[in-house]
């Protein structure tokens, strides 16, 4: 982990797929083996690189979707429509094959174990994945930090992670889980479908007044939103950790 932190220059490497799991029918989590690899922090994310017969390379970055454990990265990928990277990781990619990978990158959006204030995280779709990451690191650390997690998706079935959350929940002390839907409300729910509001983050959120870590993270509009509505509600602005994803072509 420590490895991590040193600044170095990024050089690629190769990563072998090792596991391959389908999170929804249109995200997929895949394990790489990557000899050498420095370590990362629950937060960062890498670049991977594709690269045809004919010479003709592209590159997509990616969060890492749990704590460093050795030489393997894992990362959840979100097919895109008509993407150029994400269609093939998330339906052609195979174990046994290999792809370049390069990284850890970033070192704002992490979160280190030893970290004691209370931390909220606020996930919009796939911006789930690298807060997934802290989630794990949380559990792999034994560490009795409160986390609230609070996740937007569109419906139930778009939910990554569904069955492991409902696990951390009940195994893990100190960790809860709100869902908010915004098309469509499992049977039984009590509400309607909507967007994240004042009310929700003021609800499962924790106060200001704790001086949570708090950690935004999905499409920009979203981030956005979420962020006005933290510093409204009267956090610290510097406490308020946002990484944001637009369209890139998948």
């Amino acid at each position: 982990m420590a490895r991590a932190a040193v600044s170095r220059r990024l050089t690629w490497q190769v990563g072998q797929l090792v596991e391959a799991r389908a999170e929804t029918p249109t995200a997929r989590t895949l394990v790489l083996d990557v000899p050498d690899w420095p370590g990362h922090l629950p937060g960062q994310h890498v670049d991977v690189r594709l690269t045809a017969d004919d010479g003709y390379s592209t590159q997509r970055s990616y969060s890492i979707a749990a704590p460093a454990d050795g030489d393997r990265v894992e990362l959840t990928v979100q097919s895109v429509p008509d993407g150029e990277v994400s269609p093939y990781l998330t339906e052609v990619f195979a174990v046994g094959d290999q792809v370049e990978i390069r990284g850890p990158v970033g070192g704002w959006f992490v979160w280190r174990p030893a970290d004691t204030a209370p931390v909220l995280l606020v996930a919009g779709g796939s911006g789930i994945v690298p807060l997934m990451a802290m989630v794990r690191a949380r559990r792999a650390a034994g560490s009795r930090t409160l986390f609230r997690l609070i996740y937007s998706v569109r419906t139930p079935a778009d939910a990554y992670y569904a069955d492991e959350l409902r696990r951390r929940v009940r195994d893990d002390a100190g960790l809860d889980v709100t869902y908010a839907y915004t098309r469509t409300v499992p049977d039984g729910w009590p509400g309607q479908p909507r967007r994240l509001g004042v009310a929700d983050i003021n609800t499962a959120g924790w106060p200001p007044d704790l001086a949570p870590a708090c950690y935004v993270c999905g499409p920009t509009g979203f981030v956005e939103t979420v962020a006005d509505i933290l510093v409204a509600l009267g956090h610290d602005p510097r406490r308020v950790r946002t990484e944001r994803f637009g369209p890139t072509g998948g």
